[in-house]
């Protein structure tokens, strides 16, 4: 009788192993239902949106892509990669979604992306949220975040305004145009030019007294030191720009923004205003320049967005 009994059991432990079915049969009958997922769609996930804010500094592990680390946005549209790269231009270069700079394709939940300097990277892309993803580069174990938004909700001054210290670094000078008949006589009369450059917490500026109209590659730069740029409470278009110039005093000032090639200065100890415009303008597409600031974003300086968060997809 007890081996019967075991027998009995046998087959039916082996009856449940080899069975098909999707009901699992437990205490009292109860019929308890299993669901299977189906894959997600990549390519359909990819255009839910048509932008997707690089959110930087989530950004985990040491390695480093380079379309993405200098990008705000990318946008993956009909097997091309778009970035808005940078500042000026961000909102209208491209209908809003920026240049072209690679294209994509996916296969069984990766993301392969030919940039056209940088060539082929593979990503493993997983879904974190209703429109957040993760791009895992898993050569460098690195993980990048972007967040999924539509050009009419999107807002590009808000990434702007945000991110001044990269602006005043697209330019490769700013010369001196207008100077106020009013305000008392300082020694930042003499500047006519400023160049920003990245590197660091704080980032480099030199400046030159060069007289107007020379060309950016051919001046001489008389001073240099770090910059600072910070918010002004309650006004979120009007930002500080601190110069601190090596042995010399510091320039304080209030930083207001004209246009994509002009910007005001005006110094409160003297009250007098400035503007300047930006010289040659510097694409931030290929990776491979001599100048540092020409080739990836500072990332020891934090970029931030202050953005409406839109879960649903088109």
């Amino acid at each position: 009788m007890k081996t019967l009994k075991s027998l009995f059991l046998l087959s039916i432990t082996v009856t449940l192993l080899t069975s098909c079915t999707t009901e699992v049969v437990v205490d009292d009958f109860e019929e308890v239902t299993v669901v299977e997922l189906a894959p997600v769609n990549l390519v359909q996930m990819l255009d839910s949106y048509e932008l997707w804010y690089v959110d930087i500094n989530a950004t985990l592990g040491f390695g480093e892509i380079p379309f993405l680390q200098k990008a705000f946005t990318v946008s993956f549209v009909s097997g091309t990669v778009f970035t808005n790269t940078n500042l000026v231009g961000i909102g209208s270069l491209g209908n809003g979604l920026g240049i072209d700079v690679a294209s994509f394709r996916t296969f069984d939940g990766t993301l392969e992306v030919v940039h056209d300097i940088d060539g082929a990277t593979l990503f493993e892309v997983f879904q974190i949220d209703g429109n957040t993803l993760e791009l895992y580069h898993s050569a460098s174990d690195t993980s990048y975040f972007l967040k999924g938004f539509q050009r009419d909700t999107f807002d590009y001054d808000g990434v702007f305004y945000d991110n001044i210290h990269y602006f005043l670094q697209e330019y490769e000078a700013w010369e001196k145009v207008y100077t106020s008949a009013f305000g008392a006589l300082n020694e930042f009369d003499n500047e006519n030019y400023l160049q920003f450059l990245s590197g660091g917490d704080e980032v480099t500026f030199r400046s030159s007294q060069d007289s107007n109209g020379v060309a950016a590659n051919n001046l001489i730069w008389d001073y240099v030191g770090v910059y600072t740029v910070g918010d002004i409470e309650g006004n979120l278009n009007l930002k500080t720009l601190t110069l601190d110039y090596d042995f010399l005093n510091n320039d304080f000032f209030e930083l207001s923004v004209i246009n994509e090639s002009r910007i005001q200065l005006f110094h409160p100890l003297s009250e007098t205003v400035y503007e300047f415009e930006g010289r040659q303008n510097i694409q931030f597409l290929k990776s491979a320049p001599t100048k540092q600031k020409t080739t990836k974003r500072n990332t020891d300086k934090k970029r931030t967005f202050k953005y409406k968060r839109q879960d649903n997809p088109r």
